[in-house]
């Protein structure tokens, strides 16, 4: 056993874990894995999974044939799931003592998996190491807290807090109106503390019960990993309350979306100097260029932002989040926003990001543009000073079906994600809508049924 695997050993017999919960990402950002007794966990050094797992969809189907015999092998073989160490977390809910574990996913020649979320991210990590570059990322993640709904033909609604009333208006940044879910809040935040996230603020956004979770500036990857298991504690917790917790992107109507902002600038890898600025403290031009290769390169891979048909429900007309990939600074209506900072702090914040993406593949893309800009001297527009809501330059696809098609045919992206992904990837989110388009809705029964 490795001296990594002996500390991981050592972790967890020190904390008497008696079950561990061995899990990776599917491309929805859907936990998947085993559970395994400690001693066999650490007998087998790792588990199996059907590659299969990695092109299934939300509703837990699959692509069509043709593609999935093309991209897999016809015999349905396992993909070999290794621990990392730095990725051990306490399941804090659990009635034995428990961990999860984050794996890493390769072949039976040792190679990563193409398909593996978390390995599109450490691909494009490195291709900023290779620079001598270090992303810095801080995610924020927005998410509604709702009544328990046992039907999906009913629309969710706001719980009853500790008042004994449910919330109504909107309260942006009340005190009071988040304090009303305090026990809740109070769990999650010791649940988070034991499974040392770097959460920072709590927010209340502006839809009814809908909260915001900032995390601390950091490692791209140790916070993706953060956010899929940020995910699976709040709804815990939430679910120990009685209530429910959703980072669908737009789960009520005429309510605001849920976003994922995420803050990223770039470091030098060896010496922590802020890429962003020049010597004198101005922008600097590789800063110029990252906001370039994010005007240029979202909207050819908006279904890394916006994965599901929910997603683009947040794009709508008079809603809150901008449909623009403009950029401004100290301007919130514009898709990139350049908050007010010292030069060493100097970033862009990315407000394109729904909710609901898979944390690893949104990093990786958001990173991935500014990159292909960095690289490729890609000059951004004129910043947008006032009001930019209505701004239709850069316009965004404004369907999951016109989105998907761009990221198809995006060559510079494919160039760094590879073929095999995309094409999985884009075929993954057809059979879904393929799905959802079999539904039919209730606005088609109240509308349709008694007048055509």
């Amino acid at each position: 056993m490795s001296t990594k695997l002996d500390q991981l050993s050592s972790w967890l017999k020190e904390r008497k874990i008696t079950e561990v919960e061995c899990l990776i990402s599917d491309l929805t950002g859907i936990a998947r894995g085993k559970i395994s007794p400690t001693n066999k966990f650490l007998d087998e050094k790792g588990m199996r999974l059907p590659e299969s797992v990695l092109l299934q969809t939300v509703t837990g189907d699959y692509v069509e044939d043709e593609t999935y015999y093309e991209l897999l092998d016809e015999a349905d073989i396992d993909m070999f799931c290794r621990p990392d160490e730095n990725a051990v977390f306490l399941v804090p809910w659990a009635i034995e003592p428990t961990a999860m574990v984050i794996h890493d996913t390769f072949d039976k020649q040792g190679r990563p998996i193409e398909l593996s979320p978390r390995n599109i991210l450490k691909n494009i990590l490195k291709l900023y190491a290779d620079k001598g570059w270090k992303p810095i990322v801080a995610p924020e993640m927005e998410f509604y807290l709702t009544k328990r709904n046992s039907d999906p033909d009913f629309p969710l609604v706001a719980p009853v807090g500790r008042s004994g009333r449910p919330e109504t208006g909107r309260q942006s940044f009340s005190i009071d109106a988040a304090n009303e879910f305090d026990p809740l809040f109070e769990d999650m935040y010791d649940w988070c503390e034991l499974q040392g996230l770097d959460l920072d603020t709590l927010i209340h956004e502006e839809g009814p019960a809908q909260m915001e979770i900032n995390f601390r500036h950091g490692d791209a990857l140790h916070l993706a990993d953060q956010i899929l298991v940020f995910k699976r504690t709040m709804r815990e917790a939430a679910l120990k309350h009685d209530v429910a917790a959703t980072f669908m992107a737009k789960p009520i109507t005429d309510q605001p979306g849920s976003a994922m902002h995420i803050h990223q600038s770039v470091v030098d890898i060896n010496t922590g100097k802020n890429l962003f600025s020049n010597p004198d403290g101005t922008m600097s031009e590789l800063f110029m260029q990252h906001i370039g290769g994010l005007q240029k390169y979202i909207p050819e891979l908006l279904p890394l932002f916006a994965p599901n048909v929910n997603s683009f429900r947040r794009f709508l007309p008079d809603t809150s989040a901008p449909v623009n990939v403009e950029w401004g600074e100290e301007n919130r209506t514009v898709g990139l926003r350049v908050p007010e900072a010292t030069p060493q702090n100097r970033r862009v914040e990315n407000r394109l990001a729904g909710a609901d993406a898979n944390p690893y593949l949104v990093l990786a893309a958001s990173l991935l543009c500014g990159y292909m800009g960095m690289v490729g001297d890609v000059k951004p527009s004129a910043p947008v000073k006032g009001r930019g809501y209505e701004r239709r330059n850069l316009r965004l696809p404004v369907t999951i079906e016109s989105a998907l098609e761009r990221m198809e045919a995006c060559k510079d992206a494919e160039k760094y994600l590879g073929e095999k992904f995309i094409r999985g990837y884009v075929a993954v989110k057809r059979a879904e809508h393929e799905n959802y388009n079999r539904v039919i809705s209730s606005w088609e029964r109240e509308f349709l049924l008694l007048s055509v």
